[in-house]
């Protein structure tokens, strides 16, 4: 089983910036394709951004996009999420995703195979 934990969250005024990062562990790492969703309460859980394997092919959700950036590092097995000019509606829990092949859709949550737990962002003064 591979396991995802986010970290990095926490609080931080509107049009700050935060960084949010996710380890995976377990099985020896394959060539997942790694996501960012996010969650506000009594809200669904809605996609953020993917990245390829590479890091050739990246989408972004447009609420996000010129905001927030997604990378990973392959050699440390971890997806990061560096997100400027944080807005108050940007307030949710954030999970990591892995997705065995590239998904179809990139916001399509069941083309992803393994989650995190989530990490709180919160977007106030």
């Amino acid at each position: 089983q591979v396991q995802l934990v986010e970290s990095g969250g926490g609080l931080v005024q509107p049009g700050g910036s935060l960084r949010l990062s996710c380890a995976a562990s377990g099985r020896t790492f394959s060539r997942y394709a790694m996501g960012w969703f996010r969650q506000a309460p009594g809200k669904e859980r809605v996609f953020v951004a993917v990245i390829s394997w590479s890091g050739d092919n990246i989408y972004y959700a447009d609420s996000v996009k010129g905001r927030f950036t997604i990378s990973r590092d392959n050699a440390q097995i971890t997806a990061y999420l560096q997100m400027n000019s944080l807005k108050p509606e940007d307030t949710a829990v954030y999970y990591c995703a892995a997705a065995h092949a590239w998904p179809p859709i990139p916001g399509m949550t069941r083309a992803y195979d393994h989650w995190g737990q989530g990490t709180q962002v919160t977007v106030s003064s």
